[in-house]
């Protein structure tokens, strides 16, 4: 928001100069038919979004804390904070994911190329040293499981037909990745090394969304 120095924001302060008083971060950025997916950080009440070319990382608690991070070339689509709440891992239209610090210099730890499309989705698993991510694999694979630092694949994430639109670790061991596809199916892969096990569900259309319960005892996904 603006106000003048005089505090009058009328038509008798025309011709004042004025300051500025706060700036507010910009919403989500949406695309027509499609969900949008929220990262979140809850020990450090963070939530962070993708909007244009930047990622925005909000905290609850302070709004005056926002981080924005324009370090991709391309449209920002999803973003992902770290368990220790240290770094982020983010996506963009060309299938890199960045992985770079919530520190005043903005660290580039990695960038990977992971798909050959969109990424839709990213995951930390538990121990914060494995990711998955998934999106538009434009004909190759749709998701795929690589260490966080070196980007060297842990297992095949294979199975989907179709474009996977979203994937979740389980967050205790045994891990398992579940990937909904809009195929319709919720997959299910164990490792690591992740390989194929089989589908856990099948929805009436789009499976959208899937997250496990934090005790990894449960899973919801979500359909068109």
């Amino acid at each position: 928001g603006l106000r003048s120095a005089q505090g009058d924001t009328g038509s008798a302060g025309r011709g004042m100069s004025f300051a500025l008083s706060e700036t507010h971060a910009c919403a989500p950025a949406t695309t027509r038919g499609r969900g949008t997916l929220l990262g979140a950080h809850a020990g450090k009440r963070l939530v962070c979004y993708a909007n244009g070319k930047q990622i925005v990382v909000r905290c609850l608690s302070d709004d005056s804390a926002t981080v924005f991070y324009d370090g991709h070339q391309y449209p920002t689509t999803v973003a992902r904070v770290s368990p220790n709440g240290e770094w982020v891992a983010s996506g963009d239209a060309s299938g890199v994911v960045r992985i770079w610090g919530l520190n005043d210099d903005q660290t580039l730890k990695a960038e990977h190329r992971v798909l050959s499309g969109a990424v839709d989705d990213i995951q930390w698993s538990a121990d914060g040293q494995r990711l998955v991510a998934c999106g538009d694999g434009r004909g190759g694979a749709f998701a795929r499981a690589f260490l966080w630092d070196s980007g060297s694949s842990v297992g095949d994430i294979s199975g989907a037909t179709k474009r996977v639109n979203s994937v979740a670790f389980r967050p205790k061991r045994p891990f398992r990745i579940a990937a909904a596809s809009e195929d319709f199916t919720v997959g299910f892969f164990e490792g690591p090394p992740f390989a194929f096990a089989g589908v856990r569900h099948k929805h009436g259309n789009f499976a959208n969304c899937v997250r496990f319960s934090d005790d990894g005892a449960f899973f919801a996904s979500v359909g068109s």
